[in-house]
């Protein structure tokens, strides 16, 4: 594989670092900086030349930028959901009102989304999921349900809802995907998920007959769509991923320097396979870029990415001895809870394996959609 970037590359590289240098600020409003981005024409460089507000930008020019906001210590994203998932996903299935109705305000950062898919009982197994809309007098659709770990939900203005519009209908039949307002007072409850790292960007969302007046992809086509939407932007997303965890290898490398852990011949050798093995991942990725035709391509991507960060928050806190489980000092000056970096990476890595597909899952996939193995089994004994 030849993998290289052009001079044209390298301009486009040095316009965002500029950019960059020039609008992350400590501390920033994530709307605010949203807007910020899509003013500037950096939110939607993948969806192609639209003509819906965004800067269309070679696969390569994607790289780049994915590399250099992970570098310039850039805030999270809370548009990614919309600019991601929804907008390719409506590009690919959504009507001409849906397009010129949504994807202007993604692409100029003033609209947020979550997405609907997982429920109590239906996270990785998809397809069962039990929220049902029913068609209402005004020709939409009105949901009851719940979905849970909703990233960014308490944020959002849209959530996009994998639903069974089909009365008895089973497994991936009768789904519909629905558009969803989130602002709905006494329709959509929102509850925060604190989680182990003290954060709460995970949500409950429970819905009581929530208005849904747009199905992309057509009534009953849902799953269709689900499935496409879950292959869009693996390859530079996993890329832009990886500067972050080389970041966090560095503090990791750097603690066990400080610490006097380096010395030991066993834990200096799980650092250079921890760097080696992030070396592999990139160029995993790389070729991968611009579609593969491997079914087991992001399967085998989340099984590489996420026992490696997991072994590397566990590091994180070997290497550190005693001190890791030691707070911050202002603990007892009746400071909130609290971790630094490397507390935060190991408790938030408990969940790499399980997340996104759990690795049983990514197994799973790969069985039976590359190997050919027997489908496994669906419910219980």
């Amino acid at each position: 594989m030849d993998f290289g970037f052009s001079a044209a590359d390298d301009e486009f590289r040095a316009e965002a670092r500029q950019w960059l240098a020039g609008h992350v600020e400590p501390g920033r409003d994530r709307r605010s900086w949203e807007r910020a981005l899509g003013a500037a024409g950096w939110i939607g460089l993948s969806w192609g030349a639209t003509g819906y507000g965004n800067r269309a930008a070679t696969l390569t020019q994607q790289v780049v930028w994915a590399e250099e906001y992970a570098r310039s210590g850039a805030p999270p994203r809370s548009g990614h959901i919309g600019e991601k998932l929804l907008a390719p996903t409506l590009l690919a299935h959504g009507t001409e009102e849906q397009k010129d109705r949504f994807l202007p305000p993604v692409a100029a950062g003033r609209e947020l989304w979550c997405q609907g898919y997982s429920e109590p009982g239906a996270g990785s197994d998809l397809a069962a999921v039990r929220t049902a809309a029913v068609r209402d007098t005004s020709g939409g659709h009105r949901v009851t349900g719940q979905k849970i770990w909703t990233s960014l939900a308490h944020e959002a203005d849209w959530c996009f809802v994998l639903a069974r519009t089909e009365p008895g209908s089973r497994r991936h039949h009768g789904l519909s995907f629905l558009l969803v307002p989130m602002d709905q007072p006494g329709r959509i409850e929102v509850r925060p998920i604190r989680q182990l790292t003290g954060t709460g960007d995970f949500n409950e969302v429970f819905f009581d007959g929530a208005r849904a007046e747009h199905v992309v992809g057509g009534e009953g086509d849902g799953w269709r769509v689900a499935m496409s939407l879950l292959g869009f932007e693996r390859g530079v997303s996993t890329l832009a991923q990886q500067i972050g965890f080389a970041e966090e290898l560095g503090l990791v490398m750097r603690a066990a320097v400080k610490s006097g852990a380096v010395t030991d011949p066993v834990l200096r050798e799980r650092l250079v396979r921890l760097w080696a093995e992030l070396r592999t991942m990139r160029w995993n990725a790389l070729r991968t870029l611009g579609g593969s035709e491997d079914a087991g391509a992001p399967s085998v991507a989340k099984l590489l990415w996420g026992g490696w960060h997991q072994r590397l928050g566990e590091l994180a806190v070997q290497v550190r001895g005693a001190g890791a489980a030691v707070g911050p000092a202002d603990w007892t000056a009746g400071a909130p809870y609290a971790l630094d970096p490397l507390q935060h990476l190991f408790l938030f890595s408990r969940a790499d394996t399980v997340y996104g597909g759990s690795d049983q899952i990514q197994r799973t996939i790969i069985a039976e959609r590359v190997l050919g193995l027997p489908r496994e089994p669906k419910g219980g004994v």
